[in-house]
């Protein structure tokens, strides 16, 4: 008989055998900057998640710096939305100035900062609109435009995550004819069309006006298309790739990993809300429901967790 018990029957023989490590550094906490001043705005379908103003960041920036987590995803919320999204490059936007603000402030935190039109356009969509339809190839010069304003401000990593065909290589090229050669793509490059995103668009104020994003994210159903979506981002010239959401896509990580290649899983805002909202009402136990999920996430294959669950984790994580 095989005695598996034997490597259980101590915490230390437990922690001396463990296959899977989760680390503070694993982690990446995502952030929302809104326009305006004295802003501390909770986010009510995520809680203890805030939209802050830049003279409030300090006190999110002071907790991460502390933390030990790795850096930060940046979504800029601006006062001014139009159909072509001019606030997303402008070079003094809410974005703009929020990454110029924290690397002043915390230059070892990594500033990842978000690519996409939808929380600066009138419509609530990723890209160009015409006659309801949104457009790819002409959004690609925007998001271009966009990715090399936030490389200026000095983010450390690019991180588009509008799904238009091709955004990769045209964002690649614009970088690298701006100067930026050593700046690295994130791509968000296996991104579904997920129930799981509603409260993030609560926090992004970033909802569709009209439609859905069914026709450039993926469909939930397509494992295999997902693997040549990331295959191609990282033919196009991405640097690390994405899988999000995560949990319900523990299979997609799996398979993403075998590619070996720089691997992120986003552990968005509907699952960690869910666990939030059981953990109010005393029907789970928030510390080990995190931690275990962000190690199944790890153990799936993902090298980095971007995660609203980042800061308490981190903390959890010391106290383990």
């Amino acid at each position: 008989m095989q005695r598996f018990r034997r490597l259980r029957k101590s915490e230390g023989i437990r922690r001396l055998v463990r296959e899977t490590k989760l680390s503070r550094s694993d982690l990446i906490y995502p952030v929302f900057v809104a326009e305006g001043k004295n802003i501390k705005k909770p986010v009510d379908s995520m809680p203890d998640v805030f939209q802050y103003s830049i003279d409030r960041l300090d006190e999110i920036l002071t907790q991460a710096a502390k933390s030990g987590i790795s850096g930060l995803l940046i979504f800029g919320i601006p006062a001014h939305k139009d159909e072509l999204a001019t606030s997303a490059y402008d070079d003094n936007g809410i974005t703009q100035q929020a990454i110029r603000y924290i690397k002043r402030r915390c230059p070892a935190l990594l500033v990842i900062a978000d690519v996409c039109l939808c929380e600066y356009t009138s419509h609530g969509h990723c890209g160009v609109v015409k006659d309801g339809v949104v457009l790819n190839d002409e959004t690609l010069p925007l998001l271009s435009e966009m990715a090399v304003s936030l490389a200026k401000v000095g983010a450390d990593i690019i991180a588009p995550s509008d799904m238009m065909d091709g955004r990769v290589a045209a964002i690649r090229q614009a970088l690298d004819d701006s100067g930026f050669i050593d700046t690295p793509i994130l791509s968000y490059s296996a991104k579904f069309a997920s129930a799981y995103y509603a409260p993030f668009r609560d926090a992004a104020q970033s909802a569709p006006a009209f439609g859905d994003r069914k026709t450039y994210q993926m469909d939930p159903s397509n494992g295999r298309e997902a693997l040549r979506e990331i295959q191609s981002d990282i033919e196009e010239g991405a640097d690390m790739v994405m899988v999000k959401p995560a949990l319900a896509y523990l299979d997609i990580i799996r398979e993403a990993k075998k590619l070996n290649y720089p691997l992120v899983a986003y552990n968005v805002s509907g699952e960690y809300a869910m666990v939030k909202a059981a953990a109010q009402n005393g029907w789970i136990d928030e510390k080990r429901i995190v931690l275990e999920n962000l190690l199944s996430i790890k153990r799936a294959g993902a090298d980095v967790i971007i995660t609203y669950h980042a800061l308490d984790a981190a903390r959890w994580m010391e106290d383990a």
